[in-house]
């Protein structure tokens, strides 16, 4: 069913990245979509990893390369199943530029011993998430941001009539067991999984690595080494503060995003979305829309310490920092807080984020201009 879908935008992005360096390394969670999406880019070469086959081809790199012509693409999927994969890699960056390289892996690049080059230079970095909100009507036939919400983003459980509990549970072992306990060698399985489906649970919120050792009844630093390893693998993402000139603002600690609403949903037994729920879970889809164009590392939310808190700040060049508000309805976005952010960072852009904007518009308070739009009109997807 799955395989029917087609995704232009991130075929788009993939094809863009080669106009900047010859090998794209596409990374994401297990059956986040990585392979299909592979199979799409138009007369390339596949060679899934996984098959002793394909390792023993690939055992001679210069030979492999010697047998295509200049301008070929070839798809190296799960790369990292391989004995010596940034060596395949590097020799293509250096000695094979002319042709196209897509490696897919479910974690970043230095995730596993076996990465002994980092490819510095060599290589684009592309995170796929869950499906896009921006992507359910068109490419998957899905209108209702309830289901979105409900199902998350993998395609198999997006797709389903149904949400079944088991996909769930079953992706959570695999997780572990494939990605946690081969590349990390994690064994403390119970005191992990405890630990993500708190993370799961508190997803949005500050995270409290004393708060998460106690309740997980692991050790602080094995809650912070566990915690690496998860964001390392796109389980999580944690999202830094904004600062830099305001005395009381909150500089330290990190808010922590679970990588898809259905797991949220699912450790929490929600087998609807109550009216309460729909703002947190429209902040997730917001945040992976926006980290599907711009670079983690420029993405933060402000708070400060008398409560007042904003949901995303985007560091752009110079002193512009644009601030992003979620909201499920717009009307009941108050700008007290983005005034007082703004005494302190005047230069950048306010948005105001909701799926019911059909048409974006703009409202002033006072000599504050807000946009109001839906997650298409986004800036950063047309730059």
């Amino acid at each position: 069913m799955f395989t029917m879908q087609k995704r232009p935008f991130w075929i788009q992005r993939i094809v863009q990245a080669w106009e900047k360096r010859s090998i794209v390394w596409l990374s994401g969670v297990r059956r986040v979509g990585k392979t299909t999406l592979a199979k799409m880019i138009p007369d390339a070469v596949y060679m899934n990893c996984d098959l002793p086959s394909v390792c023993r081809r690939l055992s001679d790199p210069e030979s492999f390369y010697d047998s295509l012509k200049k301008g070929d693409t070839v798809v190296f999927d799960e790369v990292h199943r391989l004995d010596d994969p940034s060596r395949l890699l590097k020799i293509a960056a250096d000695v094979y530029p002319h042709i196209r390289v897509l490696a897919t892996g479910s974690s970043t690049l230095t995730a596993t011993r076996k990465f002994r080059d980092s490819l510095t230079g060599r290589k684009y970095m592309i995170y796929l998430p869950p499906v896009l909100w921006s992507e359910c009507p068109n490419e998957f036939g899905i209108s209702d941001l309830d289901r979105r919400m409900l199902h998350g983003g993998l395609p198999e459980p997006l797709l389903a009539p149904v949400k079944d509990a088991s996909f769930f549970s079953e992706w959570m072992d695999s997780f572990y067991a494939r990605d946690i306990q081969e590349l990390f060698g994690i064994r403390n399985r119970a005191g992990f999984m405890k630990l993500l489906h708190l993370l799961l649970r508190q997803s949005g919120g500050f995270i409290d690595y004393t708060n998460l050792a106690q309740l997980s009844e692991i050790s602080r630093p094995t809650v912070k080494t566990h915690v690496e390893a998860m964001g390392i693998a796109h389980a999580i993402f944690l999202l830094p503060p904004f600062h830099g000139g305001g005395r009381r603002e909150f500089t330290r600690r990190p808010k922590c995003y679970a990588f898809d609403t259905g797991f949220i949903t699912f450790v929490r037994g929600w087998d609807s979305i109550r009216e309460d729920d729909r703002g947190l879970l429209w902040e997730h889809l917001v945040l992976d829309t926006i980290r599907s164009v711009i670079e983690g590392r420029n993405i933060f939310y402000w708070a400060d310490k008398s409560g007042r808190e904003i949901d995303f700040i985007i560091k752009g060049s110079g002193n512009q920092v644009d601030t992003i508000e979620c909201k499920i309805t717009p009307d009941r976005f108050n700008p007290d807080h983005l005034r007082v952010f703004r005494t302190v960072y005047s230069n950048g852009r306010n948005y105001v984020v909701s799926p019911n904007i059909k048409e974006p518009y703009q409202r002033r308070f006072e000599n504050l201009v807000v946009h109001y739009c839906n997650i298409n009109h986004l800036p950063w997807l047309r730059d």
